[in-house]
């Protein structure tokens, strides 16, 4: 309210006080009238009504005054009233008007705050749903990283847990065979373990140690089996060989088999086969039957823990010639050209051979298979260690993100933020 407001209100005040006296006044001054009035009358009656008719007259002239005056007293008193009462008016009209204009500079003000803080509202609602979005994805992401991370430790936990069983098994195997067959001998363990199966596996197999010199030379054991007609079905030519820890000079079993090939041959045996305990740390003679016909004819080189194994698959695949051999047999004494049937015959035995030795190939390459796998998740674990690391980087970024860095280099939205900052105050 400004000083001509102020000073409207207090003179309207004023007016209501003194209309109150004026009124106080005219009633004062009609009660001493009226006493005045009396005063004549019994000043009238005590000069015994003298001239009562001039008497009467002034008295009637009197009261018509009276009369008069009151009419006029009232007369302005309304206008008084009147006039106060359109001041009133003009006042609470202009008392609205300010009102009014207030109301519509607070309702500008308040649009302004409200354009100037509304693009800031919806730019940290878009930078809040995208910190929301980016937290999803990365939480998303975490998630299925973590879940391939887990699935990749698990596959090369469990290629790690085979390859540790087969590098504890070699080392049982190592450490059973340099106590027990050192001390009882290769040959006699070998003998031993055929034996406990010849009743039931090989009833009508022979296996002897080779006594009978030829060309100056023999081999340990020779294995042969025949049917029921007496058709040899397999023939195994065997040689054990072994030495202990503390044995300086170090044997290999590639020295054996030339001398092992010409055993074969002379005692006209199928096959040959070198059951060998030397070279225990070579991992291609510990991972299983190495097929050496590659050099030498239907030779194979094993450890003692694959001898009645070899036996049984040479065996095995020797029984499903047997009609064959049998039906060779017939031909032979009936005088028949059998030299087909023979070709026949070695064509299956060499491709026998030919894939057992793919299969032996296979495993050596599934065995470097699984290690190059072990080398490539090492690679993929060190690279979702650096994805992690990043993405902690960018959560960092988001959660220092404030309003206040938003407006550091924008002096527009830094003085409107001010604004609205000192009109809150």
């Amino acid at each position: 309210m400004d000083a001509a407001g102020y000073a409207d209100i207090v003179k309207q005040i004023k007016s209501v006080v003194f209309e109150a006296e004026l009124h106080t006044r005219l009633e004062q001054a009609e009660e001493k009238h009226k006493t005045q009035v009396e005063l004549a009358k019994q000043q009238v009656m005590k000069e015994k009504f003298e001239e009562s008719s001039e008497l009467e007259k002034k008295i009637l002239q009197l009261e018509a005054q009276q009369t008069n005056h009151s009419m006029e007293m009232n007369l302005a008193k309304k206008e008084a009233i009147q006039t106060k009462v359109d001041e009133i008016a003009d006042k609470d009209f202009q008392i609205q008007r300010l009102k009014n204009e207030r109301d519509a500079d607070t309702t500008k003000k308040e649009l302004e705050i409200i354009n100037a803080v509304s693009p800031l509202e919806k730019a940290i609602v878009k930078l809040e749903n995208q910190i929301k979005s980016a937290d999803t994805e990365k939480g998303l992401l975490e998630k299925s990283l973590k879940e391939s991370h887990q699935t990749e430790v698990q596959a090369k936990e469990q290629i790690i847990r085979m390859k540790d069983e087969e590098i504890a098994r070699v080392k049982d195997m190592k450490l059973k065979l340099s106590t027990k067959m050192v001390g009882e001998s290769l040959e006699q363990h070998c003998e031993n373990q055929f034996n406990s199966l010849r009743a039931t596996a090989f009833p009508k197999a022979y296996f002897e140690k080779d006594n009978t010199i030829v060309e100056g030379s023999k081999g340990d054991y020779v294995y042969r089996e025949f049917d029921d007609n007496g058709i040899e079905i397999i023939s195994i030519m065997f040689e054990m060989k072994n030495e202990s820890d503390a044995t300086k000079s170090k044997q290999k079993n590639e020295q054996f088999l030339q001398q092992l090939d010409k055993n074969r041959r002379a005692k006209k045996c199928e096959y040959a086969v070198l059951v060998s305990l030397l070279e225990i740390d070579n991992e291609l003679y510990n991972n299983g039957i190495v097929d050496v016909s590659y050099k030498y004819d239907k030779m194979y080189a094993i450890r003692p823990q694959f001898f009645i194994p070899m036996i049984t698959v040479l065996r095995n695949a020797a029984l499903k010639t047997l009609q064959v051999k049998n039906e060779l047999a017939v031909f032979k004494s009936q005088n028949m050209d059998i030299e087909n049937f023979e070709s026949d015959l070695l064509d299956f035995q060499d491709k026998f051979s030919a894939n057992y030795r793919i299969a032996t190939d296979h495993f050596q390459d599934a065995i470097k298979a699984i290690d190059a796998s072990i080398t490539k998740m090492e690679s993929v674990k060190k690279k979702l260690l650096s994805s992690g690391r990043q993405y902690r980087l960018a959560n960092d970024k988001a959660q220092d993100l404030s309003i206040k860095k938003l407006t550091k280099n924008n002096p527009t939205m830094k003085a409107k933020f001010d604004k609205v900052k000192s009109e809150e105050e």
